[in-house]
């Protein structure tokens, strides 16, 4: 059984087809500002801003979204490189799931971050599109929690059918661990509720995936 993919809309288009609604949400956005030491970044990252629809989210919510985008790009673009090889039906039901519940994810954070006048990152996921390829050692993303190398994405992508199960196992096993952990810090620290709600739902779900791919090592 072999891992299926759909077509990743590139987040570059995504940027160019809502220019002119992030253009509205720069024009209307409404900052809440408060005084803040330089040994304490706490308050502002609290200060709660309003966009123009009303959404209320502070730079919790914002560090979310920017980091937890590339963050599911490179575990999509993990089961990606799973096409055409010869899988076990558990390791391929389980990245389909992946893929299933993480495109989507990208795309909405994507949408949040246009809405509050922020930018929105590239990923691997660009770079897959634009070229054929994987690109996973984009600005920023190394040392992010649970990342992978670009060197370690080459060694898996090159790996034999015998070794790539076992392999992209323990890989996803320690991305799942950082995007809880990042995850986490949006629960504690993050206004915004559809934010914090799905930090609540990647806690749950990628605690329940990392129980099965440990099953399966």
């Amino acid at each position: 059984m072999h891992a299926q993919h759909a077509a990743v809309r590139p987040l570059r288009s995504l940027r160019r087809s809502r220019a002119v609604v992030a253009g509205a949400a720069l024009l209307g956005l409404a900052l809440t500002l408060t005084a803040c030491g330089e040994t304490d970044p706490s308050p502002s990252r609290a200060a709660v801003s309003t966009a123009s629809d009303g959404t209320e989210f502070n730079q919790a919510d914002i560090d979310f979204a920017t980091r937890m985008i590339p963050h599911h790009a490179q575990a999509v673009e993990m089961v990606v490189m799973a096409q055409g090889r010869d899988l076990s039906s558990p390791v391929a039901t389980l990245m389909e799931d992946i893929r299933t519940a993480q495109v989507p994810e990208i795309e909405t954070m994507a949408d949040w971050l246009i809405t509050w006048g922020e930018p929105v990152p590239e990923t691997s996921l660009d770079h897959a599109n634009a070229e054929n390829g994987h690109m996973s050692d984009m600005d920023g993303m190394d040392g992010m929690e649970g990342m992978m190398s670009a060197a370690e994405m080459d060694e898996l992508d090159a790996s034999s059918d015998a070794d790539f199960e076992a392999l992209w196992l323990t890989m996803m096993e320690q991305h799942h661990a950082g995007a809880i952990a990042m995850a986490e810090s949006e629960v504690e620290d993050g206004h915004n509720p559809e934010a914090v709600g799905l930090a609540e739902a990647i806690i749950t779900a990628q605690t329940s995936e990392i129980a099965i791919m440990k099953d399966l090592q």
